[in-house]
């Protein structure tokens, strides 16, 4: 299967991260990473978008001021399983309800949407505003999935990587992709 992962600007990289490190085990991953993305990266795990390309040389990196990429075409973009923004700022929130295009981020979104491919949005930023719960609403109506990263406990988690993958799971989950990276509740 192809994905799209977008990383943005909000705190919580460390899931886009493992989402990536998932996702290109068995499948195409085609990511896009913010001028704020690559800040996060660098301040919340010492990474660089360098560092990326080498532990991830599958990863096909598109560059987020690039209009032309293929994926802002909705022919080319029809062709992946899902759009996954992990983390996803509120202000991507934002751009993506108001159908504005700041960037390559913004633009695969609003294809996703129109072309009706999965569009997940883990939302990482908390208290929500008013502004965030309707921006919220108004991508759920157009078809986006809005997950906080909330991760449960039920698993028992013992670790930051316990709780990381709980989430990302359940990302994984709505994009349809097979995983075990936390007991389901009952087993």
């Amino acid at each position: 299967m192809r994905f799209v992962l977008c990383i943005t600007g909000a705190s919580g990289v460390i899931y886009g991260y493992r989402t990536l490190e998932v996702l290109s085990a068995e499948h195409e991953v085609h990511l896009i990473v913010s001028g704020s993305g690559r800040t996060v990266l660098k301040e919340e795990m010492g990474l660089t978008l360098k560092d990326l390309e080498e532990r991830f040389p599958k990863a096909v990196l598109h560059d987020p001021a690039d209009m032309t990429s293929p994926l802002a075409s909705g022919s080319r973009l029809r062709a992946f399983r899902a759009v996954l923004v992990v983390p996803c700022s509120t202000s991507t929130l934002g751009n993506i309800a108001s159908g504005t295009n700041q960037n390559l981020i913004h633009r695969v979104c609003e294809v996703a949407l129109k072309e009706r491919v999965p569009l997940i949005l883990l939302i990482r930023e908390m208290p929500y505003s008013r502004i965030h719960l309707e921006n919220m609403l108004k991508v759920t109506e157009a078809g986006a999935v809005v997950m906080p990263a909330s991760p449960g406990f039920y698993h028992r988690p013992r670790t930051l990587e316990d709780l990381v993958d709980f989430v990302v799971g359940k990302v994984l989950d709505q994009a349809g992709v097979s995983h075990n990276l936390f007991r389901r509740w009952g087993e």
